[in-house]
């Protein structure tokens, strides 16, 4: 079968499971996401590969959901030496300590009232929208915010996965 997916995109049909399921695995930590994915290859363009990247996600039980947010790092602590982490917050890197300082304590309020980190599309964001969103989101309640947390998987998801299938190409042209 000849394809007419990019380079990126056809290296990552191409992928043997195993190393498929470690790519998928860095752009979302859910199993059931990842293993969804994988499943629908070929994808013969970037948006088929998105749009099943958004229905994988709509299907997360609670507990897929739950690992797959296991897998993000609370709002102004990117995981050292996790070059996406620090990209994506890179809104807070700069911030004032007092805003940091709010982010902590708001970030720990959240999670012992909802179970999980505050988890939002940081990409873009500044530090102040960051904790703007957080301060509106805490009381939620915690089936709104999951759902809610849910829909920003979905943009993380896809930011990603467009930067793999990318980058994937960028390093095939070398």
């Amino acid at each position: 079968m000849t394809s007419s997916a990019p380079p990126g995109l056809a290296r990552f049909n191409a992928t043997d499971r195993p190393d498929v399921a470690a790519l998928l695995h860095t752009v979302c930590t859910s199993r059931a996401w990842g293993a969804a994915v994988a499943d629908g290859r070929p994808y013969r363009h970037v948006d088929a590969l998105l749009d099943a990247s958004d229905a994988a996600m709509a299907g997360l039980t609670g507990a897929d959901l739950a690992e797959a947010m296991a897998g993000h790092p609370p709002i102004g602590r990117p995981t050292p030496g996790d070059a996406t982490s620090a990209r994506e917050q890179s809104g807070v890197s700069d911030a004032a300590d007092e805003l940091r300082a709010e982010l902590l304590e708001l970030n720990l309020a959240y999670q012992e009232r909802h179970g999980h980190v505050f988890l939002i599309c940081a990409t873009g964001r500044t530090g102040e929208e960051m904790l703007a969103a957080l301060r509106r989101r805490i009381d939620n309640d915690t089936g709104t915010e999951r759902e809610i947390v849910r829909t920003e998987l979905g943009k993380i998801n896809r930011i990603r996965l467009t930067h793999l299938v990318t980058a994937e190409a960028a390093e095939g042209e070398r």
